[in-house]
């Protein structure tokens, strides 16, 4: 495909339904998505405000409206079986088909082995990795009827250096199985045309998780805006799917690729970030 036919494909009339997307990341590419006139279910549990975190998936839902896509908010739970089920089936009922999943939702505790809960690594796993492979299941056999499927995770690349998983590897061990949902898709359904993908940011992104989790008001200052990974991941979602499968991307090298070389749009100076975990 030529770089002209990349240009022309966009999101417009294309459905994605999304794990999370309340808020940060997911909101943002939700938004992105919406500019295009895309249709976007939310699936999510934040149905009531809550002052920790900023959004409900109502919310949500109007900022989508309002920037010119069309909304589905569900309330439900990833790690849910019938609730997935439930909806899939509503989203379909809704705009008639599903072409993007994108695996958003994601619990963090960077806790290391000796205190961390097993409750806690257990929310880990059925969120991150579990809720991403039911999801992306779920959605194959409507995903198997679009020329532009994608599924995208936002998860790491798989590095084995030992100080990932030696400084968290509760997390650690559910993110890269959020990795492995990507390795193993995109060679499970290349062949269906079907391409599965990861994103990571290379800086931390500024967000509820950032600031109530990983450094408050001193972490937020050290991190990019959202809509870098936004902006990433609209450039893969928009690229034909049989061509561009099993890759683990991070989101300044996809937009540098695609020509972007200005990045302070983003907020952050290079003195200023800091580098995302499972990036040496």
């Amino acid at each position: 495909m030529t770089e002209e036919q990349s240009a022309q494909r966009t999101l417009a009339n294309r459905t994605i339904i999304m794990s999370g997307g309340s808020r940060g990341i997911g909101l943002a590419i939700a938004l992105r998505a919406a500019r295009d006139g895309a249709n976007v279910a939310l699936l999510a549990k934040t149905d009531q405000p809550d002052p920790r975190l900023e959004g409900t998936i109502h919310t949500a839902a109007a900022e989508i409206e309002e920037a010119g896509g069309h909304a589905l908010p569900i309330v439900g739970d990833v790690r849910d079986d019938a609730s997935v089920a439930d909806a899939m089936a509503r989203t379909v009922e809704r705009f008639g088909g599903i072409d993007i999943v994108v695996n958003n939702a994601s619990a963090i505790d960077l806790s290391p082995t000796s205190s961390l809960s097993m409750k806690k690594y257990d929310l880990m796993q059925d969120i991150n990795c579990r809720g991403s492979f039911l999801l992306a299941k779920t959605a194959l056999p409507h995903l198997e009827q679009s020329d532009a499927a994608h599924v995208l995770t936002m998860s790491p690349p798989l590095n084995l250096n030992p100080k990932w998983a030696g400084g968290h590897l509760g997390y650690t061990i559910a993110k890269y199985g959020m990795s492995l949902v990507t390795l193993g898709l995109a060679e499970e359904l290349r062949e269906a045309g079907i391409a599965a993908n990861s994103l990571w940011p290379r800086t931390l992104i500024a967000t509820a998780a950032v600031q109530n989790l990983l450094g408050g008001d001193t972490a937020i200052q050290a991190s990019r805006s959202p809509e870098i990974v936004a902006d990433a991941a609209y450039v893969i979602l928009t690229r034909d799917p049989r061509e561009c499968t099993g890759n683990f991307f991070i989101d300044d090298e996809v937009l540098r690729e695609a020509g972007m070389t200005d990045l302070s749009v983003y907020g952050g100076t290079d003195d200023q970030l800091q580098k995302d975990i499972f990036l040496d």
